[in-house]
């Protein structure tokens, strides 16, 4: 499946349906609204002015259906799913373009205003899901009939595996999964599967596999008797990965709610690897960084210039301190923070710090209680390398010594690391590695819950410690 292809002809689609759509409202505007203003028929120009208009409109809503995400997942969109969003997509584009475009207008009445807001929303909604229906229809059409499907990879190759695997493929229609082979857990029963797939080796070397060929989906039915042993190993050595991870439920799953029906046609299955936030989300966040990181630059440059002073006052050396820390994806960047130890305080290797730690100057220990040192990482937000709210970067030294007692650690590289975090707002600065894993317990968990609404709760907090004065 060639994925950049459909969503050019996705975009191709859209564009024409934003643009034939405001093609018809220009329409009704000069024959039916302008008559009604100036109690004369205005001529439908196509001017300069009319193919602007055609452009940005197009434009336009190619950005907002960007931001929603809608071009992410092409091959796996349901025509139900896509009514809604659709709707939601329309009802804020329009409302966009009134208040951007249309409120301005001379009007004979507020009535108007009502008319061609529905209008405008009316024709674009329908011209534009109408066509999306044909399209995605004629997606499924092929998905449903193994025309084209994912290919897939399962994770066991016993009784419960090849339950699965017979599930899969004598299904009248498929739910998209086109099987290449299988990996063998710990059971010693796991290679029935032989008789049906290919075997690809063990579990132990499924990233390599994943790669080599060309993976998109990985279906785990590993027997109870493996899954406390290797469920966990497998899903921290996919983190990074991009694949989709299912896992064959069993009746206790079922029953606690955690099996979500997505098709009629699609096995019962867990979604282990999901979208942690909608696109649109992840884009307001960066927003929001972006905005919050000027403001408090611009508002806060009277404290960076007393800060700078009384650093280099309280001890000889550098006013700023840079530091290696890891970001997302496990790439690697320059933290900046005011210095608040002395020079060379690390020189017998690297160091947490600790209560009545002598290597941090007087002004230092007062930074690091209302967290002053930390404000130049504003600077880091505006460039791209962390968030405002994030898990906390560590350095490669202690990563490594975490995942040793934690491998899910790897998790928090899904996203980019903040100057606050609910682990700091709820542990605040660890001193030793073991601290360092509690405080992740905190970061995973804000992770598998991110949201718009849960980072400005960590602001709050994190404004309240501040204030108080109550960092470590």
């Amino acid at each position: 499946m060639n994925k950049r292809l459909q969503q050019f002809k996705y975009l191709l689609l859209d564009s024409f349906t934003a643009s034939f759509a405001w093609f018809l409202f220009f329409v009704y505007r000069k024959q039916i609204v302008e008559p009604q203003l100036f109690g004369v028929e205005s001529p439908v120009l196509y001017n300069a002015k009319f193919w602007t208009g055609i452009v940005s409109v197009c434009v336009f809503w190619l950005v907002l259906y960007t931001i929603f995400g809608y071009y992410r997942n092409v091959y796996r969109k349901s025509r139900l799913i896509e009514l809604g969003e659709t709707l939601i997509q329309c009802f804020f584009g329009v409302l966009i373009i009134f208040f951007v475009a249309l409120l301005d207008d001379l009007i004979p009445s507020y009535k108007n205003y009502y008319s061609s807001i529905a209008t405008l929303f009316c024709i674009h909604f329908s011209i534009t899901y109408f066509f999306r229906f044909l399209f995605t229809s004629a997606t499924v059409y092929k998905v449903h009939n193994r025309i084209i499907g994912f290919k897939t990879l399962i994770v066991g190759g016993a009784e419960s595996a090849v339950h699965m695997y017979k599930s899969l493929t004598e299904s009248n229609k498929s739910g998209g999964n086109l099987i290449v082979g299988f990996v063998n857990g710990t059971d010693d029963k796991g290679y029935q599967l032989k008789e049906h797939l290919p075997y690809f080796g063990s579990y132990k070397d499924l990233k390599n596999i994943i790669v080599s060929q060309g993976i998109e989906e990985v279906l785990i039915a590993i027997e109870r008797s493996e899954q406390h042993h290797i469920l966990e190993e497998i899903i921290n050595d996919l983190e990074g990965v991009n694949v989709l991870i299912k896992v064959k439920p069993n009746n206790y799953d079922i029953l606690a709610g955690k099996v979500k029906m997505k098709s009629m046609f699609d096995v019962p299955l867990i979604e282990i690897k999901h979208d942690l936030m909608p696109v649109w989300q992840f884009v307001f966040k960066r927003i929001m960084d972006l905005v919050v990181s000027v403001l408090a630059i611009l508002f806060l440059s009277p404290l960076y210039f007393l800060t700078i002073i009384l650093v280099k006052l309280s001890s000889a050396g550098p006013i700023f301190y840079y530091q290696e820390r890891i970001g997302i994806y496990g790439s690697l960047f320059k933290i900046i923070k005011f210095r608040s130890m002395y020079v060379d305080a690390e020189n017998s290797g690297p160091q947490l710090s600790k209560d009545n730690d002598a290597r941090i100057t007087k002004w230092g220990l007062i930074m690091r209680q209302y967290r002053i040192d930390e404000l130049p990482q504003f600077w880091n937000v505006l460039i791209g390398d962390m968030a405002i709210v994030g898990p906390r970067p560590e350095r490669e030294f202690y990563a490594d010594k975490i995942v040793l007692k934690a491998p899910h650690y790897k998790h928090i590289h899904r996203v980019k690391p903040g100057i606050t975090s609910w682990g700091m707002v709820k542990f605040g600065y660890a001193s030793t590695v073991d601290e360092m894993v509690d405080r992740l317990r905190y970061d995973v968990i804000y992770i598998e819950n991110m949201s718009i609404f849960n980072d400005l709760k960590v602001l709050i907090y994190t404004f309240k410690i501040v204030f108080q004065g109550r960092g470590k």
